[in-house]
């Protein structure tokens, strides 16, 4: 069992009974799952890049990655209905606390000039979305036979509905967020 998910039973758990008030554990707010996206552009032009993409995102989660199709045909973009046009990965149970704990360790720290993570990208209902310029903070991708330089957008979705919540309960399983200054 992950480290993290140990740490959220143990410790998490309490700390936010005690902090939002809640009578039952069943209340507390909890890390429901998280999905990794890259959107390739460029994949009109080359069907390739699509499978690149998945395979890093592969590499990155521990888990294999669907290819996204678009809904609807956009004829600025040059886009079809149906045509690939990214990739996704749905992390849950053991894998998701394993790729959370490899982000927060690792890749974040990598990241140039990193002064923490805004906490305004809520969306109003207790997810946290966060977007990652270059793939390379990821130790496991190999700058050598990767395609091109992607970002990524990674998605928290918590069971709460309130952003000050979510926020608590993504504080205390250690993403570093911008620390608020006091007055």
């Amino acid at each position: 069992m992950a480290v993290l998910m140990q740490k959220y039973k143990k410790e998490v758990v309490p700390q936010l009974m005690k902090k939002l008030g809640y009578a039952n554990v069943m209340q507390v707010p909890r890390l429901e799952k998280i999905v990794v996206n890259i959107g390739v552009g460029d994949a009109k032009d080359n069907r390739k890049l699509v499978e690149a993409s998945a395979n890093e995102l592969g590499v990155i989660t521990g888990q294999k990655a669907i290819v996204t199709r678009a809904r609807k045909s956009l004829s600025n973009f040059k886009i079809r209905e149906g045509m690939p046009i990214g990739s996704k990965v749905t992390l849950r149970g053991p894998r998701m606390f394993h790729f959370m704990q490899k982000l927060v360790s690792s890749a974040l720290p990598r990241v140039r000039d990193f002064q923490g993570l805004s906490r305004k990208a809520f969306d109003g209902q207790g997810n946290y979305n966060l977007g990652v310029r270059e793939q390379l903070i990821f130790p496991e991708v190999d700058y050598d036979q990767m395609e091109k330089v992607r970002g990524m957008n990674i998605t928290f979705v918590t069971s709460t509905s309130k952003n000050e919540d979510a926020l608590a309960l993504l504080e205390e399983l250690g993403l570093p967020f911008v620390r608020t200054r006091s007055k």
